[in-house]
């Protein structure tokens, strides 16, 4: 029997006996706020009622009931910013992916924002169990006059746990759309090998990538000087995309330096004053 491939493309095999998930929001600005105008779910995906606590922004917190992904899950999550509305999306919890039977697990994050339209993409961290096989994907479309800060944040083993990521593979592939055309994409796949390489991870148990847009030099230099001389750190502007990228011990840090970077330049990138989700600080 040939061997069956990932979603993605990557050796491995996926079996429907597990969870599939669907989960679509569509925001709309009606009524002076933006409204929760779209909610579909199927399986164990679901949000809480929205949240209003900078008055027209609607804050959403995404749940996922089983507390974790196994082999042969599938989650689908879907967002769409109509314009003019204004989201901001994250978890109360960290994501986990667990080991792997030689299954693969997957999710995959749909982003559109629409013209005069912002979204923030901002979840805690996912932390990936020595073992698991796992493959995200993304993908982004922003129109023209679009606005969106995101990230991804991902732990590998468990290092209180003294487990390193000895086995399994992550399959991380993000694509970002402007205007309908592929702008940029970054394909990245871990495993035991990459993890400990020198070109690879150099055995840094988190690493993450944030993305905003549109940005400038000026956005650049005040993230460069943010980092100042931590190591693993890095930020590239891409035209009007501004990357920052993290190797870290901790993903507490890594994530702690994204927020830093969120707190700093949302009011540019989003035209909003900073406005944390209440579920940071439980």
């Amino acid at each position: 029997m040939p061997q069956q491939t990932s979603p993605s493309g990557y050796p491995g095999t996926d079996s429907p006996q597990g969870w599939q998930a669907e989960l679509e929001l569509g925001f709309k600005y009606k009524y002076g706020k933006t409204v929760l105008a779209q909610r579909r779910h199927s399986g164990p995906l679901t949000v809480q009622r929205p949240f209003y606590p900078e008055g027209e922004v609607c804050h959403v917190y995404i749940l996922h009931p089983p507390g974790g992904v196994v082999a042969g899950d599938h989650l689908a999550i879907s967002l769409h910013a109509a314009a003019n509305s204004s989201a901001l999306v994250t978890t109360p919890a960290a994501g986990k992916f667990y080991r792997s039977d030689g299954l693969w697990a997957s999710q995959q994050l749909t982003l559109t924002v629409a013209t005069d339209a912002s979204l923030e993409w901002l979840p805690q961290e996912t932390i990936v169990y020595q073992g698991a096989q796992v493959v995200a994907e993304v993908r982004l479309e922003l129109a023209e006059g679009a606005r969106f800060i995101g990230w991804e944040v991902l732990a590998l083993g468990r290092p209180a746990a003294q487990e390193g990521f000895l086995s399994g593979q992550v399959a991380m592939n993000w694509q970002l759309f402007r205007a309908g055309e592929l702008f940029y994409r970054e394909r990245l796949l871990i495993d035991a090998h990459s993890f400990a390489a020198n070109w690879g991870l150099q055995g840094h148990s988190t690493c993450g990538v944030m993305y905003l847009y549109p940005a400038n030099i000026a956005q650049r230099a005040v993230v460069q000087t943010l980092i100042g001389d931590k190591a693993g750190y890095a930020v590239t502007l891409l035209e009007d995309i501004l990357i920052c990228r993290g190797l870290d011990s901790r993903a507490d840090q890594l994530r702690d330096f994204f927020q830093t970077v969120w707190r700093v330049l949302r009011p540019d990138i989003i035209g909003r004053e900073v406005c944390a989700p209440r579920i940071w600080s439980t």
